[in-house]
């Protein structure tokens, strides 16, 4: 039986997740803010994690990048959110979120969006390690090394380079990367997807001329 966390400031909205997923076979545990939900993971462990936006004491944005950034945690985190710009999510699944579903929302579509985040995950292999010349890789520590120095890499250019790296010569489209990255609903345009692999090249230095650019296509990764 997979374990969702439920971090959600409003009790009305909270019941109704607790009470559709526990029917739908999911154990629920719940939180009101981003603060409490850490105290939750400190003793539990989840599976998936669905988080609204704006809360008390520690909003979702918050606790998004202290779960990826500072503890490395890779559990999968869907926003239920009322903000539905496109900044606003897109903002929240580069800084390492796995969905977003805008409120006012149907269970019908969280519980869709759940399945198939927890199908993904199940689907993702052992972590390894990547190892290209000089550019090291650990995807069970979050760790990229230039030449035995640490860059620092965001959860989402992490993924990209990670995907690049571990299928070096290949070349994969734009909307192969993201898809293969967050699924096929992300909402990116390749414009974005441009500018994560510009700010990866400037963080990798020399290095940064390995990810070729296949023009009319997309990206591949080079050893030289």
């Amino acid at each position: 039986m997979n374990t969702i966390l439920v971090v959600e400031d409003d009790l009305d909205i909270r019941e109704l997740e607790r009470y559709t997923l526990e029917n739908n076979g999911y154990a629920v545990l719940q939180a009101e803010h981003g603060k409490q939900a850490l105290e939750v993971l400190s003793s539990e462990s989840v599976d998936l994690i669905i988080l609204d936006m704006m809360m008390p004491v520690m909003d979702g944005l918050s606790l998004i990048k202290t779960l990826r950034f500072v503890m490395n945690d890779t559990t999968p985190i869907i926003v239920v959110s009322a903000k539905g710009d496109e900044s606003d999510i897109i903002t929240a699944l580069e800084l390492g979120a796995d969905d977003y579903v805008t409120k006012p929302f149907s269970m019908n579509v969280l519980n869709s969006k759940i399945r198939a985040v927890l199908r993904r995950s199940d689907q993702v292999q052992s972590p390894s390690v990547v190892h290209h010349a000089g550019l090291v890789m650990d995807q069970s520590r979050h760790l990229c090394l230039v030449d035995n120095e640490e860059v620092e890499l965001t959860a989402t250019e992490f993924s990209l380079l990670y995907l690049l790296a571990g299928n070096a010569e290949q070349v994969f489209t734009r909307n192969q990367m993201i898809t293969r990255i967050k699924g096929s609903d992300y909402p990116v345009t390749d414009r974005s997807i441009d500018v994560q692999v510009a700010t990866i090249r400037r963080k990798l230095g020399a290095y940064g001329s390995r990810i070729k650019t296949v023009w009319g296509i997309g990206y591949s990764y080079k050893e030289n």
